[in-house]
């Protein structure tokens, strides 16, 4: 018998192995990053469609809006830099003979596991057909992550699109406030997705989702990567020993105590 979860599963396997075959093509791996939201987007409203309960388009249209706006973003930073991003290149590089296999593996596969993982909120089933006051803060919470995450990206485009800007860092605006903003936004409305769906069937088991992105963003493939891509540059050393790297405030907050 089918369910929620295991449905997910095979839609995601199938959607990977399919940017994986255009990645071959294209000889890019950086499309699973366009793909990552897309991917969210498709298992959102295929829960909805297949396993709708009262409030099943709530999260899906959430989860629309958070995945085609960093489709976008990301697929718009691409078409201007035309090129395999660095991260994807140095590994391409690295695993030489082996990058077919190993791509599939630890790029594709890998990635959609953790897609499964994160979307788990979204195959939960319902208690009620109304809204609990955590569920309207959940809400708020995911709109707050949304915006931060989405002012933070717009900030950082317009900024690497003014050619006298050639080689700085982005320290004005949110990333004054921390040094990865719109990981932080992204930290925040997995968490509000979370408590939206509180209530709702195995929630412990969705409690998987954003602890996962959130170490996924701050122990292995956000700030540690891009930390590590600036390693000994002393503009960007000065700027984070007087920026907090997530939480806006942590660092003056301490300093007080």
């Amino acid at each position: 018998m089918f369910s929620p979860y295991l449905d997910s599963a095979l839609l995601i396997f199938l959607y990977m192995n399919l940017l994986f075959l255009l990645a071959l093509w294209k000889r890019d791996n950086s499309i699973v990053d366009v793909g990552w939201g897309l991917g969210f987007v498709l298992v959102a409203w295929w829960i909805h469609l297949y396993y709708p309960h009262p409030l099943s388009w709530l999260p899906a249209v959430l989860v629309s809006i958070w995945g085609l706006r960093l489709a976008g973003h990301i697929g718009r930073r691409k078409d201007r830099e035309k090129k395999e991003d660095w991260r994807y290149a140095k590994w391409r590089e690295e695993w030489g003979k082996w990058v077919v296999p190993r791509s599939y593996l630890q790029v594709f596969l890998l990635q959609g596991f953790f897609m499964w993982i994160v979307a788990l909120p979204l195959m939960q089933r319902p208690a009620e057909a109304g809204l609990a006051w955590y569920q309207w803060i959940g809400i708020a919470v995911w709109l707050l992550g949304f915006l931060w995450e989405a002012i933070a990206d717009w900030q950082l485009a317009r900024f690497k699109s003014r050619p006298e800007k050639k080689g700085q860092l982005m320290m004005g605006g949110l990333w004054r406030l921390s040094r990865h903003p719109n990981y932080f936004g992204e930290i925040v409305l997995w968490w509000g997705l979370w408590l939206l769906m509180l209530p709702y069937g195995q929630w412990y088991l969705s409690l998987l989702s954003p602890i996962t992105i959130t170490w996924l963003l701050t122990r292995v493939s956000g700030v540690p990567m891009l930390e590590g891509k600036y390693k000994g540059n002393p503009v960007y050393e000065a700027y984070q020993r007087e920026t907090p790297a997530l939480v806006p405030g942590v660092r003056k907050w301490l300093r007080g105590r």
